[in-house]
């Protein structure tokens, strides 16, 4: 717990910034679960309402779930955002921009279509709201998923990051805030392997062909690790906020399902990060801890 000058304790927070509901159940659930265990406040931006987003689970994809997808993925976020323990989730408000190339990406409501700097501003002033120590983004190569929201998510959130503290950025948007540390959520090559070869060692169809390997051997630096984090004891928290997303995610999934659950949760119980930027004090690398250096 940090101090402030009059020493009265200070929580620390933590915040994601995420471009579509369900995406903060993918990326980096376990470690939300773990903090917020560990009485830290944890805070969900997500940029978007997914409302483009296909409909993965075959028992969902009904006319009336079609006609009211907006709502429906609402609900979902709410409720995985439970599971995971997130204290408080903002919406930023733009409409989900669909995959490039679509109709979709020319709406004026959509994330893509926004105005850059008032994009960040709306960043900029949650931040200042409920300043965060540390924030968790997507890194800039987005390669190998290209949605335009994620691109444009990491944007804002790089920008946002460094406009927070300045005094002379965003004046209608609260006062300044220095976060101190921008983490990116990363797939570390050693997952995949391990994951791949548990499915050849059980006997089973691997989700993983050789696409996959070659994506994650020409990986950027920003998409390379330099910290994991130990989430063994909350491992089980991606699947259950996962299931949550009833429209985006199918319970029959070999990706995310198609091991036993005791093996998936265990086969590598870490959650992995790159450290893009780090303006504290304390010039030592984070190597399983978010907050290293920033508790005291």
């Amino acid at each position: 717990m940090k101090k402030t000058g009059d020493n009265i304790p200070v929580r620390l927070c933590l915040m994601t910034v995420h471009a579509h509901p369900d995406d903060e159940s993918s990326k980096g659930a376990c470690t939300v679960a773990l903090y917020s265990k560990k009485n830290i406040k944890t805070v969900l931006v997500c940029c978007t309402g997914g409302e483009e987003g296909d409909i993965l689970n075959p028992e969902m994809d009904l006319p009336e779930v079609k006609e009211n997808l907006a709502d429906i993925r609402s609900n979902e976020l709410a409720n995985a955002t439970k599971v995971i323990g997130y204290d408080e989730v903002f919406k930023l408000g733009y409409r989900d921009s669909g995959m490039p190339g679509s109709e979709a990406n020319s709406n004026p409501d959509s994330f893509v279509q926004a105005d850059f700097d008032e994009a960040v501003g709306r960043l900029v002033k949650i931040i200042r709201e409920v300043r965060p120590q540390v924030i968790v983004t997507y890194g800039a190569d987005q390669k190998g998923y290209p949605h335009p929201d994620h691109i444009k998510t990491h944007e804002i959130s790089k920008a946002a990051f460094f406009a927070a503290p300045d005094p002379n950025k965003y004046t209608d948007a609260g006062d300044p805030f220095k976060p101190l540390r921008l983490f990116y959520t990363v797939w570390s090559k050693e997952r995949f392997l391990l994951v791949h070869q548990k499915f050849l060692e059980l006997g089973l169809e691997s989700p993983f062909d050789q696409k996959w390997f070659d994506r994650i051997d020409n990986q950027d630096e920003d998409e390379r690790p330099t910290t994991s984090v130990d989430v063994c004891s909350v491992a089980s928290v991606r699947r259950l906020a996962l299931l949550e997303h009833k429209t985006q995610i199918d319970p029959k999934s070999k990706f995310w399902f198609g091991l036993p659950d005791d093996v998936m949760d265990s086969i590598y119980p870490f959650d992995d990060y790159h450290l893009a930027e780090d303006l504290s004090t304390t010039k030592k690398l984070p190597k399983d801890d978010l907050f290293e250096g920033l508790y005291s």
